[in-house]
């Protein structure tokens, strides 16, 4: 036991982050094979790993439908999954240490800095008491004020739960639902104020806690806030007010679909209208916005909005013949750097999980197969409709992809990388581009 902790300690916060989501999914999995965990027949161990993997990294694609596959109990665990693998285990952690009064270490520190990605370590206990607090106020209100809506159609006790359930899938960008029937949100089209409060709590979880805090810190005045803040809010608002244009202007539904689905494509899964009957432009938009996806440190995936600000920022830059950076403060170059290589990362994850679903399923459609690849990757959870009927190994490939694309692959690429930066300098030579 005592080598075990040695070995631990030894292990760099990213690694630990992985190797955690990893025994949690593993976990989930063994508690969705529970007879008690499922209605009926004993559900395929493929299938629970799928679903186990989902929650976790806040998906939402799924085999079966939650609703009608999982009893109370089951339905309990992807909520406790989707709320562990949204907020992070180390932060969660963290917050159950701090209630307890326990001292918490560098260690401990350390890991929720790489699980939040921010800068320092000061005022890391306070962070994580914000972020607590932050979550249980945030889905506590979404599930009261969901509470009327689904009322009217299930009995009070199945309507408070299934209010809850959505609170927390739709804070932690999951698009889960236990509504049954496979259908997701379609029967709430035309209802304005479920629309509008799940457009709230998918926007809160997806724009980041660090920027949330920061609003409340500078009471909504934008110019007081930080580059990061402000980078985030003005990106996340030209892709929502876009996407939903575009997705209006492709497609035979009203505005208020066309918003929801251009805030839920960037990674919360949800669904108003029926994806499978969309046009190949407006699946284009949303396949973009899947990429895009949420901002950092939230409970989103994608390339991030603020990968994709700095990278057109350099398009910019390069016509216009200035500095990168924005709101009048420089950029560093290692911003840009790292946009590109995570963009390039995420570009060949995409790619190669493609071309194997395109091997694995020759019967279905590239659109079909890049939309799903697409959306495993970003953890978006939105499908064509082709998830639970697709071949093993797909479901396979999607298995890692969702966690690739949870832990990102830039940070699963570093794990193993322990090399110190080689002291030698090579003559610099250009080659021609473009």
């Amino acid at each position: 036991m005592e080598n075990f902790k040695k070995i631990v300690k030894r292990q760099t916060p990213a690694r630990t982050i992985a190797v955690g989501f990893a025994a949690l999914i593993l976990s989930g999995t063994v508690l969705l094979l529970l007879p008690v965990a499922v209605q009926g027949a004993r559900l395929p161990g493929l299938d629970a790993l799928f679903t186990a993997t989902s929650a976790v990294c806040v998906t939402g694609l799924v085999t079966v439908d939650p609703g009608d596959t999982f009893t109370l109990f089951g339905q309990a665990v992807l909520a406790v999954l989707m709320q562990l693998g949204g907020l992070g285990i180390s932060s969660v952690s963290m917050g159950l240490a701090i209630a307890a009064g326990r001292r918490i270490s560098f260690r401990g520190r350390s890991l929720v800095r790489e699980a939040l990605n921010v800068e320092s370590f000061e005022g890391m206990v306070k962070l994580v008491r914000a972020i607590m607090t932050m979550t249980l106020l945030v889905e506590g209100i979404g599930a009261v004020a969901s509470y009327p809506v689904f009322a009217r159609d299930y009995p009070p006790l199945r309507a408070a739960w299934i209010s809850v359930f959505h609170a927390v899938a739709s804070f932690n960008n999951a698009g889960f639902d236990v509504l049954g029937g496979g259908h997701s949100l379609i029967p709430y089209c035309s209802n304005v104020w479920l629309n509008l409060v799940t457009d709230a709590m998918i926007v809160l979880g997806g724009i980041g806690f660090m920027v949330v805090l920061d609003v409340l810190r500078c009471r909504g005045r934008f110019r007081k806030l930080t580059l990061h803040s402000k980078v985030v809010l003005t990106t996340t608002a030209v892709l929502i007010l876009g996407g939903a244009l575009l997705l209006w202007l492709t497609e035979p539904i009203s505005f208020l679909a066309a918003l929801f689905q251009s805030i839920t494509t960037r990674t919360a899964g949800f669904s108003t209208i029926d994806i499978g009957a969309m046009t190949n432009a407006g699946l284009l938009v949303m396949m973009i916005l899947m990429f895009i996806g949420a901002s950092p440190g939230s409970t989103g995936g994608g390339i991030k909005t603020t990968t994709f600000f700095v990278l057109m920022q350099e398009v910019r830059i390069i016509f216009s013949k200035r500095r990168l950076g924005a709101f009048k403060r420089r950029l560093p170059k290692e911003s840009l750097d790292k946009a590109a290589t995570i963009t390039l990362l995420g570009a060949v994850v995409v790619f190669v999980g493609t071309f194997v679903l395109c091997v694995l399923e020759p019967q279905l459609s590239f659109v079909q197969l890049l939309f799903e690849q697409v959306s495993a990757y970003s953890t978006a959870g939105l499908t064509m409709g082709i998830t639970a009927g697709l071949h093993p190994a797909s479901k396979a490939v999607l298995i890692a992809t969702m966690f690739i694309g949870r832990v990102g692959a830039f940070t699963l690429l570093s794990l193993w990388v322990t090399r110190p930066e080689p002291s030698a300098k090579y003559t610099e030579e250009a080659i021609t581009i473009g």
